[in-house]
């Protein structure tokens, strides 16, 4: 069965181990009830994460990761039913063995939007773009309140504060080369992040890939994936929306914001809240994202976050 996980580096040699993880998995559908069924792994994220059968998700967290259990499993219930896009409905949630925790869900009707998307004609993914910032606006318009004992921080400003003091760090153990590392200090320096007027329930990764559609007229069928949820400015969502959903297709984003309700952020705000996430990997997203003009953080933000 599984053994006990306590860091990142342990669940690295788990997390792909199926001869590991199958029959643990299948020991845990057969404790709720769901055996048997077929097994059928989701292979994206960094947890174990599998459909049983066509209705049921099973996602297992290790022990280091308990806190993201709970706070899985606390957004779900207090969001099932209250958007215009379903989220998974959450059954059961608890201990399984050596420090193992499970969220058991409901399976989103649908495909990955990511997976998607190159086959969405462009009528159809402009539509889908304004159907997904209605949605983060009613995502943000809710109140998170009831959610505030289980998701942080608890004080927005020491929290951007500490990423503020780990950025260039954070990059250079992603692999940003010397001369953008030594634009950081000044660049978050010269933008203001104050503290919000409102505080909303943040999502954090809304991404392409944590969204589903149905093939069958192209609407969005749902949004999942809870677990780094938080509690903070507006503003941090838009860094997923820039760099995964609009992909740095001004004309997208634009649609987003307009769909969305609010006029738009100023890029270097959304630069600086990109260098200060919690997942941030600046080179990772060079990679995928356009060419600035200029090597510059500058240059970054009007390309990926600016209007054109």
């Amino acid at each position: 069965m599984l053994p006990l996980v306590e860091t990142g580096e342990e669940l690295e040699e788990v997390v792909h181990d199926e001869a590991l993880l199958r029959p643990a998995v299948a020991d845990l559908c057969e404790r709720l009830g769901l055996h048997p069924k077929p097994l059928v792994r989701f292979y994206e994220g960094s947890l174990p994460v599998y459909s049983v059968g066509a209705s049921n998700v099973v996602k297992l967290f290790p022990a280091f990761e308990k806190v993201q259990a709970m706070r899985e499993e606390r957004v779900l219930s207090h969001l099932y039913g209250k958007l215009p896009v379903p989220t998974p409905q959450l059954y059961s949630a608890g201990a399984y063995k050596n420090g193992w925790y499970f969220v058991h869900m409901s399976r989103l009707p649908g495909e990955s939007l990511a997976g998607a998307w190159p086959r969405i004609p462009a009528a159809e993914q402009d539509r889908i773009v304004t159907e997904a910032g209605e949605l983060l606006a009613e995502l943000h318009s809710l109140d998170p309140a009831p959610l505030a004992t289980s998701l942080g921080p608890s004080d927005w400003g020491m929290f951007v504060d500490m990423q503020r003091a780990n950025a260039v760090a954070l990059q250079r153990e992603a692999g940003l080369p010397e001369p953008w590392l030594e634009q950081i200090p000044w660049f978050l320096g010269s933008v203001p992040l104050a503290a919000p007027p409102r505080r909303v329930l943040l999502h954090t990764e809304f991404h392409r890939q944590h969204l589903t559609v149905d093939p069958d007229g192209w609407r969005l069928t749902g949004l999942f994936d809870f677990e780094p949820a938080m509690i903070g400015d507006p503003a941090y969502d838009f860094v997923g929306v820039g760099l995964y959903v609009s992909c740095g297709q001004p004309q997208l984003l634009k649609r987003f914001y307009e769909a969305y309700g609010r006029p738009p952020f100023d890029p270097h705000k959304l630069m600086a809240y990109t260098l200060l996430h919690v997942y941030s990997n600046l080179p990772g997203y060079m990679r995928a994202m356009p060419k600035p003009p200029e090597p510059t953080l500058d240059a970054l933000a009007e390309t990926w976050f600016g209007m054109g």
